[in-house]
């Protein structure tokens, strides 16, 4: 069965939520949202995320370490922490709603009403997700900024630089805001074609009369009485 351009843009969108979705949820784990090159030792690389720190030696080995203690992480840490989670969330109750909302998904199909405000609540979501990914990753991007070029630091001291994740962060939050705006938008377009109207038939009225004298059955009408007086 082909399908109409509007359930084209759907799945289109699912594709680009689920993919900042899946990227969200990496994002959390890893421990790459910053990066310390040691100048004094060169043969090791400091990596930190949100849920621990790890040393990466140039032999390959590497060994992580838990962060201590929640509450002993600096602020924009423990926030990052609960809107990443937040963000993993909403993305996965987003993927549910919209998914049952689908044009080409037969679930309440009977229900036209029904799926649009599916979809409705599904793009929210993942609108949602996408800035609670997008500001917690900025937070920590300008935190990281100001550390770096702080003149009261001496220059000896290493400084802490972007990690990978923090970037694939950014496209998370994108990909999940423009799927999500997408479901939206599909909301807005015609459900259903308008059906065509059917053509008038056209009525042809019978001549009441022809030429003088003359019935519309072809018979010469007999003249009236009046007719007759000279």
């Amino acid at each position: 069965m082909a399908w109409s351009c509007n359930t084209k843009v759907q799945l289109g969108a699912m594709f680009l939520a689920l993919f900042g979705w899946v990227s969200s949820c990496v994002t959390t784990f890893v421990p790459l949202w910053k990066n310390l090159n040691l100048d004094l030792n060169e043969l090791e690389i400091w990596t930190m995320g949100l849920w621990q720190v790890c040393i990466v030696q140039e032999e390959g080995a590497t060994e992580c370490k838990a962060h201590d203690s929640f509450l002993a992480l600096p602020l924009e840490l423990r926030v990052s922490r609960i809107l990443m989670c937040l963000s993993n969330g909403l993305g996965l109750l987003g993927f549910l709603l919209a998914s049952l909302g689908l044009d080409c998904w037969k679930a309440c199909e009977g229900k036209p009403d029904l799926k649009k405000w599916l979809l409705l609540a599904g793009g929210a979501a993942f609108g949602t997700s996408g800035i609670t990914t997008l500001a917690p990753v900025s937070w920590v991007a300008y935190n990281t900024v100001l550390e770096f070029w702080d003149e009261t630091i001496p220059n000896i001291v290493p400084r802490w630089e972007f990690g990978e994740a923090m970037f694939l962060g950014w496209f998370a939050g994108f990909f999940l805001a423009a799927g999500g705006l997408l479901l939206i938008y599909t909301t807005c377009l015609n459900r259903t074609e308008t059906p065509a109207v059917p053509s008038a038939v056209c009525l042809q009225r019978p001549a009441m009369e022809g030429p003088a004298g003359i019935s519309p059955w072809g018979h010469r009408s007999h003249p009236k009485a009046a007719d007759l007086v000279i």
